[in-house]
């Protein structure tokens, strides 16, 4: 059950509306097109089956409305004009037809309800030339296949970065969902439960399935802490249970949250130490989300913050600067500091320049960093550092001849243990920041 009221969503709306209406205008104007046409998608089918896979709705079309579960539909966007949406709702016996549109939003919207996909291109406007038309290929109808025209996209990706006080309402409740669900996971791995039982758990608290959840649970114990996308989930708790890492998000009308936590059995050993010290790291570096602050800076301020545990806990044998300057830091900590959030957990435009293109670059070394902007109000992102014993990682170390930099009785200690990583979703605004999963985390 949602904790935000629909009066409330209906209040924040309207003004939503207004800055897409606005957005749409100008990048319509810069591509020459008088009209955006956004399809909802299609359902895929699996090779050789007749097996559908699970539905995602199209990011450009769920901007608009919260609709997620409608393929075959459309949306017309005409600058002056009311947005169209053509609305499928089939006969069909065999499945749950979409209920008549209703909530906060329809009346903002002309609403045409087709039965069969085809009725759609009565609907679409005349002259197929003028609309830039945002989906996937399979998504056309007739003569309107998407051209997806980079100078629409790029406008409108690049300014997608910039959440509206209803986004950040939606986004607000979707970490309420995850926190009370990760609340529960907790209690399940401190009662023994696999990795397999903890993810049923999470899904139980959070009413969210695969189908729902806005990507697939992590739900690593012990060494499988050590493996970033672990997706196995052993059906039998092991032998010894020594650690917890979950990420795992939820979604609410199409917005995600994305959070990470990690969890030592004993509270009172080493590893809890360090993860108490990973924390504090962490919510340093969320104080760090302010406008005009380089988000390439912040991840290597991370780099350098958790060099500085590694040093304090004796895991390395060089100084926090020679680790970073060396790529030691990089073996425990492979990853980027984060990433854009909002209708997509992996939001679009991370690396845009500006709204007319371009590529802002990746600091030299660390390739998997997902954004490169400088951070304004309005920005949503994820904060996610980590520390972690990867066999692989640490091995390059030593073929590098780096491995006398490494404590490596220390290490040994705690790679039975796997690896940290906390993550919360932060929002930039013109002063403090505001994370919304910490807030969410202290009110269940």
């Amino acid at each position: 059950m949602s904790s935000i009221s629909k009066s409330a969503l209906a209040a924040l709306y309207p003004q939503h509306l207004e800055i897409l209406q606005q957005r749409t205008a100008e990048a319509l104007q810069r591509g020459g097109f008088d009209h955006l046409v956004v399809p909802s998608g299609t359902l895929h089918y699996q090779f050789f089956d007749d097996r559908d896979y699970p539905y995602a709705v199209n990011p450009q079309f769920k901007h608009w409305a919260p609709l997620i579960r409608n393929p075959g539909s459309w949306l017309v966007v005409t600058p002056g004009r009311r947005p169209t949406l053509i609305y499928l709702q089939p006969f069909d016996y065999w499945h749950v037809v979409p209920e008549e549109p209703n909530g906060y939003w329809t009346e903002h919207f002309d609403i045409v309800v087709i039965r069969t996909p085809d009725e759609a291109q009565q609907h679409l406007p005349g002259d197929v030339a003028r609309c830039a038309i945002l989906g996937e290929p399979q998504s056309g109808i007739g003569e309107f296949a998407p051209n997806n025209p980079p100078t629409v996209i790029s406008y409108l990706e690049y300014h997608r970065a910039f959440k509206t006080p209803y986004e950040i309402a939606l986004m607000r409740e979707a970490s309420r969902i995850g926190a009370r669900a990760h609340r529960a996971a907790e209690r399940a791995f401190r009662g023994g439960a696999s990795e397999f039982g903890i993810h049923l758990v999470y899904c139980q608290a959070a009413l969210q399935d695969a189908n729902d959840l806005p990507y697939g649970n992590i739900v690593a114990l012990n060494e499988h802490g050590a493996v970033l996308h672990y997706m196995n989930r052993d059906r039998l708790p092991p032998k010894e249970t020594r650690s917890f890492l979950i990420d795992a998000g939820a979604s609410f009308n199409g917005y995600a949250s994305d959070i990470t936590r990690t969890y030592a059995f004993n509270r009172n050993g080493e590893f809890q130490a360090l993860i108490n010290a990973v924390d504090n790291a962490q919510q340093a570096m969320c104080a760090q989300v302010r406008a005009g602050f380089d988000y390439r800076q912040l991840h290597l301020d991370a780099h350098l913050a958790i060099a500085r545990i590694l040093h304090d806990f004796r895991l390395i044998n060089v100084t926090p600067e020679v680790a970073v300057e060396t790529g030691v830091s990089s073996a425990f900590f492979p990853h980027g500091i984060g990433h854009g959030i909002g209708l997509q957990v992996h939001d679009v435009a991370g690396f845009a320049e500006s709204d007319r293109g371009g590529t802002l670059p990746k600091p030299a070394g660390h390739p998997y960093l997902r954004l490169t902007r400088v951070l304004e109000p309005g920005m949503a992102v994820t904060i996610e550092p980590g520390l972690y014993f990867i066999d692989m990682l640490l091995e390059e170390l030593k073929d590098k001849g780096l491995g006398p930099s490494v404590n490596w009785d220390r290490v040994a200690a705690f790679k039975p243990f796997g690896g940290i990583r906390i993550e919360d979703d932060v929002v930039c605004t013109d002063g403090d920041p505001i994370n919304l999963t910490r807030e969410q985390f202290a009110a269940v």
